[in-house]
């Protein structure tokens, strides 16, 4: 096999800013719900249901782009992605009808996030760096995604407020092409996939199969679900929601850019601790206190410190899942089809997406308030707690013989 990257090296470099932009650019959305449905003149539900779409194309394409990488290496991956992503901006920008919409922000979009996002970058540094060190780079990995939407959030902000959200809309779908130049050092990423074919030999079909019938994987999945559903509505639906409340853009703007700055340190230390302590245990820890974090803030009198206060817990924990989840799925399966069956996890990750933004919409439109969704996200993530206790968090079958 390749011999290890370093943690600091320029392919680790490229993975991480490539992450950033993907990443920083699809926690914006938020911020185009207002005016582009003052602008169609359509309830909130449109938009939202064309950013469910997103992520539900995002959830389906990333096994299949997941497939693609381990197979032919993350390039073609990247290169695909790249151009969808810039495309489904584009018809976002010059939509005239809900289904443009639908089709530029929803499907284009969500196939370019599958296509340069976690699911293709964090398998590739989980082959690159070495056993020991691989929990730290997929945090690090992780934690530069969320540095992107520290960076890109107050950006796009004010462009929308300086040039309009159609204006804004073109200057990201030319940022998303510079994902097409950091796609270079993963040229080696299609080597390294074949060395571990040779290491492991063992069809996808096979692959399949094995987890599918592994019942502590459907456990993870059902985890994850509840990851999405959490982190897809606040996203989504945060800025909305203290806009009712009476509270300026700029309050959104800074509770958004603190869940990014916070969970650059919850994934640097979920990632660290990932490699030394059991990963479930980790997981259930963050979906209790996520559990514990939204309740409180349902309860307690709305203020500016309390908003805040919540976005540096809620942040601390937003993607600190990522790591364990995907160094479960590297633990109990290998290296070899960890793209296609993380794709998988990440696909259900996507359902718990598209049901958190889009009942968000769906209940405001019904009810005028965001309180049941709110409170649904408090329960479920207790109940995901729980669920981790019973996962087997070792090796399947097949590796341990073969180690022994």
């Amino acid at each position: 096999m390749s011999k290890p990257v370093k943690l600091l090296s320029l392919v680790v470099v490229c993975a991480c800013t490539l992450l950033a932009i993907n990443f920083g650019m699809r926690a914006s959305f938020g911020f185009f719900m207002t005016p582009i449905s003052n602008e169609f003149g359509y309830g909130r539900e449109i938009f939202a249901f064309s950013l469910a779409l997103q992520n539900l194309c995002w959830g389906l394409f990333q096994p299949i782009s997941g497939a693609i990488a381990d197979r032919y290496g993350a390039v073609k991956s990247i290169y695909m992605g790249s151009i969808a992503y810039g495309l489904g901006l584009y018809v976002t920008a010059t939509a005239d009808s809900f289904w443009d919409l639908h089709i530029g922000a929803g499907i284009l979009v969500g196939m370019g996030i599958a296509g340069t996002g976690m699911g293709v970058v964090l398998p590739a540094l989980a082959r690159m760096v070495s056993e020991e060190k691989r929990g730290l780079a997929l945090g690090l990995g992780t934690a530069a995604a969320s540095f992107g939407q520290l960076l890109v959030i107050p950006v796009a902000q004010e462009f929308i407020a300086a040039y309009g959200w159609q204006i804004t809309l073109m200057i990201l779908a030319g940022g998303s092409m510079c994902m097409l130049l950091l796609s270079g050092p993963f040229q080696n990423d299609s080597q390294r996939a074949a060395a571990s074919s040779l290491e492991q030999d063992q069809s996808l079909s096979e692959a399949l199969k094995e987890a599918g019938g592994h019942v502590h994987y459907w456990l993870l999945i059902a985890g994850f679900f509840v990851c999405g559903f959490q982190l897809a509505f606040i996203t989504v639906h945060m800025p909305a929601y203290l806009s009712d409340n009476g509270f300026e853009a700029s309050v959104a703007v800074v509770s958004l850019s603190l869940i990014g700055l916070f969970n650059i340190f919850g994934c640097l230390l979920f990632g660290s601790l990932s490699g030394k302590y059991s990963k479930k245990n980790l997981l259930g820890l963050i979906y209790l206190l996520r559990a514990v974090a939204i309740a409180a803030f349902m309860i307690t009198p709305m203020s500016t410190n309390s908003i805040y206060l919540f976005s540096i817990v809620t942040g601390f924990l937003w993607l600190a899942t990522v790591p364990p989840t995907s160094g479960i799925v590297a633990q109990m399966f290998g290296l070899k089809h960890m793209g296609s069956l993380y794709g998988i996890v990440f696909l259900n990750h996507q359902l718990g997406s598209f049901l958190g933004v889009w009942l968000g919409g769906y209940f405001y439109d019904t009810t005028g308030n965001y309180d049941n969704v709110w409170w649904a996200a408090a329960a479920i993530a207790l109940v995901t707690a729980a669920i981790h206790i019973f996962i087997d968090e070792r090796p399947v079958n097949r590796l341990r013989m073969a180690t022994a």
